[in-house]
This record gives C-alpha cells, sequence and structure tokens, in this order.
C-alpha cells in the first residue's frame, strides 16, 4: 500500500474492527449479568405461569371447579423446567391450595409459600381472576428483585401463580453497559475525526509543496518550505539539499559547455579558415597560370584563357555566397504549404541533374496534405539534399528518394532524401555538418551546413542515418497542422 490514505484508512478499520470486538464482548458479559438473568428471570416467571394455565385448561373438563390434586400435579410438571421459579394455586376468598418449588436448591424440599409475599400473590391472584387475564410485578428491595406473575385458571376463583428473585446489586450493569457503548461510539467517532484530521492536514502540506514544485520554473529546482512535520520537513531538507548541489553541478555543467562550445567554435573556425583559403588559393592560382600563358600566346589562347578565368571568378562567387548565406541570420516567413505538390516542386527542380547522371527520382506516398514552414528556405535546404543525393547516387540506375512522415503523437514533421550509392564515409562523419566538410574533391561540403541550418531555425534538427546501400538525411521539424 504505497498510499497514505490507504493506509490510514485501513489502521481505522482495523481500530473499528476491534471496538466492534470489544462491544461484542461487552454484550457477552452483559448477558451473563444479573441484569439480563432479571429479564431472563422475568421471561421465565411469565412463560411458566402461562403454560400452568393452559395446561389446566387442557387437562380438565370445561364446566367444571377446580381439581386441586391435578393442579398440583400440573404446577410440579411446569416448575420443574423452569429454574429458580416457584408457584401455588390460589382460590378464592383467600385460600393457597397448591404449592411448589422442585428446582430449590436447599437442604431439603421447600413446601411453604413464603409468608412476607403472601398478601402480594394473593393480591395478585386477585386481580387476575377479576381481569381474566395475567397479571406480573416487580418489587425491588434492598438486595434483591422480587418478580411474580399470576394467570386465571378458568375453573371458578382459582389463579395459578408464579414467582422468583434476582439478585439487584448488579441491575445497575445495564447503565455501565450503555456507558460502555457510549464510550465506545465516542472513541469510534473520536479515532475517526482524528485520523480525518491527521490526513487532511497531510494533504494540505503534502499539496503545498506541489504548489511549490508546479510554481517552480522549467530551468530551476525550487526551494521547497518546511511543512512544520517533523518527518516530511526531512525529506524537505534532503530535497532542497540535493537541489543546491545539483543548482552547482548544473553551473559547472553550464560553464564547461560554454568553454567547450568556445573551443570546438575556434577549431571550427580554424578549420573554416583553412579550408576557405585553399579554395581561394586554387582558383586564383589556375586563373595566375592562364593569364601567364595568354600573355605569352596567340588571340584563341587568350579567349581561352579568359574563359577559364571567368569560371574560376564563377567559382569563387559561389563559394562567397554560400559562405555569406551561411552566417548571415535567416529571416523565416513560415506560411501554410501544400505539401505534395511542394514535394513535386523540388523533384521537378531536380530532374536536369537527375537526367544527366542518369538517376531516377522517387516521391515516396503517404505525404501529409499540409504544413507550415518557411517554403523558401525549406527549399534551398531540400534542394541541397537532393543535389548531394543525386551526386553520390550510382550513374547509371541510382535511385533518390524524397519521403514525408507527419507523427501526431509528438507533432513532428520528417522530410527524408535517401540514395542507394556508397554512403557516407567513416572518417568524413565526425565532420559531416562542418562548412567544407566533405569527401568529395569537386564540392565545398556548405550544402548540408546550410541545410542544417535551416532546419534549426525551424525548431528542428537535420541528421544522418547510414542506409544499406546509401545513405538517409532526415530533417525533423515540429509539425504545424493547416
Amino acid at each position: 500500500m504505497r498510499s497514505l490514505r490507504l493506509q490510514l484508512a485501513v489502521f481505522w478499520a482495523l481500530l473499528l474492527a476491534v471496538f466492534l470486538l470489544l462491544g461484542v464482548m461487552m454484550l457477552g458479559l452483559y448477558r451473563l449479568s444479573p441484569a439480563m438473568q432479571m429479564k431472563a428471570g422475568r421471561v421465565r416467571v411469565e412463560q411458566a405461569c402461562e403454560q400452568m394455565a393452559q395446561r389446566y385448561a387442557q387437562s380438565a373438563p370445561p364446566g367444571a371447579g377446580l381439581r386441586v390434586d391435578l393442579a398440583r400435579v400440573l404446577l410440579q410438571l411446569v416448575l420443574t423446567e423452569a429454574p429458580y421459579v416457584e408457584g401455588g394455586v390460589w382460590t378464592a376468598p383467600g385460600s393457597m391450595v397448591a404449592y411448589a418449588y422442585p428446582t430449590y436448591e436447599g437442604a431439603g424440599a421447600k413446601t411453604d409459600v413464603p409468608p412476607a409475599e403472601r398478601p402480594l400473590l394473593e393480591q395478585l391472584a386477585s386481580q387476575a381472576v377479576d381481569t381474566g387475564r395475567m397479571q406480573a410485578q416487580q418489587v425491588r428491595g434492598s438486595r434483591e428483585l422480587l418478580i411474580v406473575a399470576a394467570c386465571p385458571l378458568g375453573a371458578g376463583q382459582a389463579a395459578a401463580w408464579t414467582m422468583t428473585r434476582t439478585q439487584l446489586g448488579a441491575v445497575a450493569a445495564e447503565g455501565s453497559l450503555r456507558a460502555g457503548i457510549a464510550a465506545l461510539v465516542a472513541a469510534i467517532v473520536c479515532s475517526g475525526l482524528w485520523l480525518g484530521l491527521l490526513l487532511y492536514r497531510g494533504q494540505a502540506r503534502v499539496r503545498r509543496l506541489e504548489n511549490a514544485l508546479a510554481a517552480a520554473p522549467d530551468d530551476a529546482m525550487p526551494v521547497l518550505p518546511r511543512t512544520g512535520l517533523k518527518e516530511l520537513d526531512r525529506i524537505v531538507a534532503s530535497y532542497n539539499g540535493f537541489a543546491a548541489r545539483f543548482e552547482e553541478a548544473r553551473e559547472t555543467a553550464r560553464a564547461a559547455r560554454a568553454q567547450r562550445s568556445r573551443d570546438m567554435r575556434l577549431a571550427a573556425l580554424g578549420r573554416m579558415s583553412s579550408a576557405v583559403a585553399h579554395e581561394i588559393r586554387n582558383p586564383i592560382a589556375a586563373m595566375r597560370l592562364k593569364a601567364e600563358n595568354a600573355m605569352a600566346g596567340d588571340g584563341a589562347a587568350q579567349a581561352r584563357a579568359l574563359s577559364s578565368i571567368v569560371g574560376q571568378i564563377d567559382r569563387l562567387d559561389a563559394v562567397v555566397q554560400s559562405l555569406l548565406a551561411l552566417v548571415q541570420p535567416l529571416d523565416l516567413k513560415p506560411r501554410p504549404v501544400e505539401l505534395p505538390a511542394w514535394l513535386d516542386e523540388r523533384l521537378a527542380g531536380a530532374e536536369a541533374a537527375a537526367a544527366a547522371r542518369q538517376v531516377r527520382l522517387v516521391l515516396a506516398s503517404g505525404a501529409p496534405a499540409c504544413a507550415v514552414f518557411d517554403p523558401l528556405h525549406m527549399a534551398r535546404a531540400i534542394d541541397n539534399l537532393l543535389d548531394n543525393a543525386i551526386r553520390h547516387a550510382p550513374s547509371p540506375g541510382g535511385t533518390v528518394t524524397l519521403a514525408a512522415r507527419g507523427d501526431a503523437a509528438q507533432a513532428l514533421l520528417a522530410l527524408s532524401v535517401s540514395d542507394d550509392g556508397d554512403g557516407v564515409p567513416e572518417a568524413v562523419r565526425t565532420r559531416l555538418f562542418e562548412p567544407f566538410g566533405t569527401g568529395r574533391a569537386d564540392g565545398t561540403g556548405l550544402g548540408l551546413a546550410l541545410s542544417r541550418e535551416v532546419a534549426i531555425a525551424h525548431g528542428g534538427e537535420l541528421r544522418h542515418e547510414a542506409a544499406r546501400p546509401g545513405a538517409r538525411f532526415i530533417l525533423e521539424m515540429p509539425w504545424q497542422t493547416c
């Protein structure tokens, strides 16, 4: 059980079960108490009296006078089945014709009507004869309670009576039982309220911690307030200590990342400077050689030299333009784009280069109908990837595939370009997206770097996957549906 609420509920249920068990035990003790015996004695007295009247009515003929012998026999039989009950038969105008106490535990048999209770017995018997129904009465003494019942026999002016005694000292047990049950009920209610209060206060403290965590900024660990509960405050103190150590470690890691980024930028700048110098020096050397040859040659040689020099100038201009596009910030203008038609335009623009190398272009099915991005800058990125794939696909017979997939669950749009060539060499993969990081002798390595900058500007990323055969470049970015 991981829930504190469930644990407290189970604890209260166990406590309630204990209280109920105690209540059952108290009821059991009460049934054994004199108070309960008093109630049971009254039941015995009244039942014995009724049985005496019923048996006599069944045995004596109707309309006849009182048969004393029959009454004595029936009295003995009925009282034998009623422990601690004595009884007799009374007839008007005031004589006791029968008496029996078969369950008497004295030294000898008891055969006499108790003289102290005789007036009460005669009075109840007379009332039973006059009213025609059973009469019962309890007489409370200093030490005992007398219970008497009288029933008319239906034989002239005769009635049967029964009597028993119960100790009075423990009659107060009923009041004690009620007080005990009330105490148990109060304990149950108080324990429930107490546990409910504990649960409420504990949940309030936990909610304060939850609110402190929810209100914290995404890039920082908050300092949690103390709750006032010793056990919970130990957890809060441990968390705050961990948060402080975490912030120190994060600051250290942030400084290390900043230093590493500076080192990487300096290293990349050095490599790029070397590559730029190499890219510029080669065309300059070629133009110098052509110019020197033209100066020593005729007019036709000079024309050919000038044409070659113009080509080298165009190459230098392409390098400069690519560098400018790489270092200048992108001004994105996102808008809804019909993706299938836009993808067809990308393949149409690459058809001439693909036809020259006899490479087949394929548009994979399953592209989303619409997406939001900057179509101009994204076109430059995809066109660079298509041009790169066409150059590395086998010629003739190679295949370049353009695909677009949308992931609604993660809100991602993936544009991929793949070829079935030899793939990217291991030595080039570590600097694949760096400027001038190319494995081709005729390439500048700026195309992939430009494509990656476009992906980052859209909040995405450009990554490489090794295909079998060939290579696949995947441009992922957040997918905004139209």
